[in-house]
């Protein structure tokens, strides 16, 4: 009787270790879920100001047309990716094309603002000076969010890594979450805005 008691106490041990354990994993894959939402949340913001952006320079930059269309193209691509990857944050598709659609509309605002620079009047206007101390703002709060982002991802990949997590991680089918990481040169720039 002793000796089944010791057993069954072994079981209900492991039982509870495996709850704890996958519950563990949950929450920390939840908060790198999360972490990207607050990326989104900036990208949206990021995406809204564009097409402003945009409008307010046309009525100045009217033989720069395929630019202004190029941006807003990289823009809608941009926000097309980035709704992939917030219906799987950590999927390493989907990150990947969040950050190609970024490095686009990165570089399109790059020729707009270079071209921007051409046209005393537009750097005068008060709605582009706005406009662009906003972009700037939110560029800067993007890379704070990445910045958590990609803390919350090293924290959970690191905890499904550890043994025994990693026997539950396997079962249960919590998989290796991808960085937001830049691969490129030209992505490592940020959007330079100086009026």
């Amino acid at each position: 009787m002793i000796g089944f008691l010791v057993f069954l106490g072994i079981i209900v041990f492991i039982v509870l270790m495996c709850v704890v354990l996958y519950n563990s994993l949950v929450t920390l894959r939840n908060r790198y879920k999360n972490a990207y939402s607050q990326i989104d949340v900036q990208l949206k913001r990021r995406y809204d100001l564009i097409p402003n952006l945009v409008e307010t320079a046309k009525g100045y930059m009217k033989h720069e047309r395929e630019t202004l269309e190029l941006v807003i193209k990289a823009r809608n691509q941009a926000v097309s990716a980035n709704q992939k990857a917030a219906a799987a944050p950590g999927d390493a598709s989907a990150m990947q094309g969040i950050v190609s659609a970024e490095t686009a509309l990165t570089g399109a605002l790059g020729r707009m603002f270079a071209l921007a620079e051409q046209y005393p009047d537009l750097k005068a206007n008060q709605t582009m000076s706005q406009l662009m101390e906003e972009l700037t703002s939110t560029e800067n709060k993007v890379a704070f969010a990445r910045q958590a982002y990609n803390d919350a991802v090293t924290e959970y990949n690191i905890g499904r890594e550890k043994f025994p997590n990693v026997l539950i991680a396997n079962s249960f089918g919590f998989k290796e979450a991808t960085l937001f990481e830049i691969t490129t040169p030209q992505e490592r720039e940020a959007v330079k805005v100086s009026f």
